[in-house]
């Protein structure tokens, strides 16, 4: 896919650049995001409060700013891939003397649907089109362009950034306004979250029996208890290679936004909230920053 040209200050006659989308947010799926863009042909200016990552962005292609304003000012579209909702409120506001009416802010930061609704209200009073545009997927997906972007906010934001997801994702929904992208990834992350702690348990209590546990995989990804995340997991699990694709903390605040909201829906969810306390036991014991897979190991403890 190629990307949007602009023209240079030449005039038309000149030479023809390629659009910089702004990031503000180099962490994994940020920098990845960064990678799939540049490789597409778009340029890419960001920011991140942590210098190290904006080391990340350069070696990648891409250019470092010196603040979120900045990205701001000098991109008609920006990436959020931040880590919550209070981050992205504090982007929003230092970045509100930056706006300007016809940007689109696409926040792929996985936050409180209610936030997102404010802060969609907010920027549409400012003429600023704003799309929760969660993804499905981890970093690592993310690279090989095979995650999937749910959206909430207006539809003639969401066409124009078919460009932008097409550059990383296999397939993207609009599922309503503001609000629902992140509705829907919590969804989607729910079952996901108990898939892996489900595997956990089970590839345990294999070992447990006296089984060997890689046959154990083996058989369970022939047999119909099989899932996805036996194929992206499972190995990891066997081997204890907790090599980040999506870091364990981050899914426990993921789990602590879909309990907060089902209270609000009055949705009843006992196995979520079991599950926040395995994920809660294992953050307890240090294994926040590792990859969610880390969670086999609280079934590993005598």
């Amino acid at each position: 896919m190629k990307a949007p040209a602009t023209e240079s200050v030449g005039g038309p006659e000149a030479e023809a650049s390629p659009e910089t989308i702004g990031l503000v947010g180099v962490g994994l799926l940020g920098a990845a995001m960064a990678a799939r863009l540049l490789s597409h042909g778009f340029q890419v200016k960001g920011f991140d409060v942590n210098a190290s990552r904006l080391e990340v962005l350069t070696g990648l292609g891409g250019k470092a700013a010196g603040s979120s304003g900045e990205v701001i000012t000098s991109c008609r579209r920006v990436i959020l891939s931040l880590p919550d909702s209070a981050a992205v409120q504090t982007v929003i506001e230092e970045a509100t003397p930056h706006l300007r009416a016809g940007q689109i802010i696409i926040d792929t930061t996985t936050g409180a649907p209610a936030a997102a609704e404010v802060t969609g209200r907010k920027l549409a009073a400012q003429g600023v089109a704003y799309l929760d545009a969660a993804i499905c997927g981890n970093s690592e997906e993310l690279l090989r362009g095979d995650v999937v972007v749910v959206a909430g906010g207006p539809a003639t934001a969401f066409e124009a950034c078919q460009d932008v997801f097409g550059t990383f994702a296999r397939r993207s929904w609009r599922v309503g306004d503001w609000g629902a992208g992140l509705k829907m990834k919590l969804t989607t992350n729910l079952v996901l979250g108990l898939h892996r702690a489900v595997l956990a348990e089970g590839l345990t209590f294999a070992e447990a029996l006296g089984l060997d546990p890689e046959l154990a995989l083996e058989v369970l990804r022939g047999t119909s208890s099989y899932s996805y995340v036996m194929d992206l997991k499972g190995q990891k699990m066997l081997k204890r290679d907790f090599t980040p694709q999506a870091r364990l903390s981050q899914h426990l605040k993921d789990v602590q936004l879909m309990l907060e909201a089902g209270r609000k829906a009055g949705a009843k969810m006992p196995l979520s909230e079991l599950h926040r306390e395995l994920l809660a036991q294992a953050e307890a014991a240090g294994l926040g920053a590792l990859d969610n897979s880390a969670i086999i190991e609280v079934f590993r403890q005598k």
